[in-house]
């Protein structure tokens, strides 16, 4: 049930905006959103606030008379990075300034970051991936899941959580839930055997070993977004041809990509292209089947604002 703000304002809930994104539509609007008309989107860097272990995010974006902003609160767990505490998001008329649209933006978040992984697995990846490998048991991780199962025929899905329970929990709920042939295995199980290997947690430290990844692998780094904070190490960066989300975000925020730049691995022009670029065809990307590839997100407002649009669209048809 939606909670009344005001006669022309709602609440979304998180839950139904989870019911109204069509994940293969969501998956394509990204796409268009990078690959058609990303410089129709005014997106500045977002803010990052901290207050002392909380860190406030702001995301602003503008696209075709549509202005959104979201509002992500994060506290930093001992030993581990950030974890999104709550996340909300207002959408207003470009020109009037009226709220079009507020809602709870966890869902958003998840399934808007899943997508783009989505979008930049079928460019980069080999055709048809088998092994699907998945660090992390939570939300990202389930959004993860269930997009990229929707997008790809997998045989098989590998999960690697934080512990052997928790992967071993996940891997039973995610083969009930999704029919699927799901297995809990240790990192280095996961990074070798993965044709598609994406990961989602909130470690600061590098989770597998480079030299596993098996020729053709395709890494979407979804975790880290502070500069001190990475889940791949130096080696599996190095042997990536390397894609980002937006040159105002990852190269500049990521440690996955900065730590091995001040370690002096690699240099500021490994990152061969932005994904617009990538999705473009400006810049070939895979050259060969054996070509290891990586797609680095911090996420972006732009996929917010695409997500969002979907969402009024949604709300406006039942409105009508």
């Amino acid at each position: 049930m939606q909670t009344r703000l005001r006669d022309s304002l709602q609440l979304l809930r998180d839950d139904e905006a989870a019911a109204r994104l069509d994940i293969a539509v969501l998956t394509q609007a990204i796409d268009d959103a990078f690959r058609l008309n990303r410089h129709s989107y005014v997106m500045p860097q977002r803010m990052i606030l901290p207050q002392g272990d909380h860190t406030v995010l702001v995301m602003p974006c503008f696209a075709e008379n549509i202005f959104g902003i979201k509002i992500v609160t994060m506290k930093r767990e001992p030993g581990r990075g950030s974890r999104v505490l709550k996340a909300n998001y207002t959408l207003y008329d470009g020109k009037s300034g009226e709220a079009l649209l507020f809602m709870e933006a966890d869902a958003l978040t998840d399934l808007r970051t899943a997508a783009t992984s989505a979008v930049a697995t079928r460019l980069m990846a080999q055709l048809h991936p088998e092994v699907l490998g998945i660090f992390g048991t939570g939300r990202q991780a389930k959004a993860h899941l269930a997009v990229l199962l929707r997008m790809f025929n997998f045989r098989e899905v590998l999960i690697c959580g934080s512990s052997p329970e928790r992967s071993a929990d996940f891997a039973q709920m995610a083969s009930e839930k999704f029919q699927a042939r799901v297995r809990a295995v240790d990192a280095s199980t996961c990074a070798s055997e993965s044709s598609v290997l994406c990961t989602c947690t909130t470690s600061t430290t590098p989770l597998f070993d480079g030299r596993l990844l098996q020729p053709g692998c395709h890494v979407n780094a979804v975790g880290a977004f502070r500069p001190e904070t990475r889940e791949v190490d130096d080696e599996t960066i190095r042997r990536s041809r390397l894609v980002v989300d937006t040159y105002e975000g990852a190269p500049v925020e990521a440690g996955d990509i900065l730590i091995p730049q001040r370690n002096h691995v690699i240099a500021k022009n490994h990152i061969l292209a932005d994904l617009h670029e990538a999705l473009s065809r400006k810049i070939v990307i895979r050259r060969s089947p054996a070509d290891i590839t990586l797609f680095k997100s911090v996420g972006c407002a732009l996929e917010d604002l695409a997500a969002a649009r979907l969402l009024l669209d949604a709300d406006m048809a039942l409105k009508s």
